[in-house]
């Protein structure tokens, strides 16, 4: 039994350690900043949607990292949450800014991360099939340097099993 014990404990040990880096990011996701979309071209319209403030809570939003400034999120007729919209600037660059909101009542703080891209999500293209990467050497498929090559291999494996005999035999080297 005490040996099984130290390897059991490491592991009840690594499941907890899981389960307590799980945790936060579950707790985040449940009351974050919604962005939609996530992924936006430069001069594009973001709606920024939280449900963090409480139901009938307010908030202000910074999308300053952007170029976009600020932001006021107001009260969703339509259910539970806050609401508001930014416009991405033209001259954004590609990359991922973070978006903050701010609660009126409380103060909380959630953030939430915008992709800027110069490819419409829909229009991006993913390669597919195979890399088409030709047939033969950097110098082309000239067959006197192929037998040029082969030749020299054919030495080297010759010499190198010559030598690894004679050592074998203690002939030395």
């Amino acid at each position: 039994m005490r040996r099984i014990a130290p390897p059991l404990t490491g592991t009840a040990l690594a499941v907890a350690a899981a389960a307590l880096a799980a945790a936060p990011a579950y707790g985040a996701s449940a009351g974050g900043l919604e962005l939609s979309p996530a992924s936006v071209v430069p001069g594009g319209q973001v709606t920024v949607r939280t449900t963090a403030c409480g139901d009938d809570g307010s908030a202000t939003g910074d999308a300053g990292a952007v170029g976009a400034g600020s932001v006021g999120l107001a009260p969703d007729a339509h259910g539970p949450g806050a609401t508001g919209r930014f416009q991405v600037p033209p001259s954004a660059q590609p990359g991922t800014y973070e978006i903050i909101a701010t609660c009126t009542g409380s103060g909380r703080r959630i953030t939430g991360d915008l992709v800027v891209t110069l490819t419409p999500v829909r229009e991006q293209v993913h390669p597919r099939g195979s890399v088409k990467t030709g047939v033969g050497g950097a110098l082309g498929p000239d067959p006197v340097q192929t037998a040029a090559g082969v030749a020299a291999l054919a030495v080297a494996a010759a010499g190198g099993t010559w030598l690894l005999h004679r050592r074998a035999r203690g002939d030395g080297i």
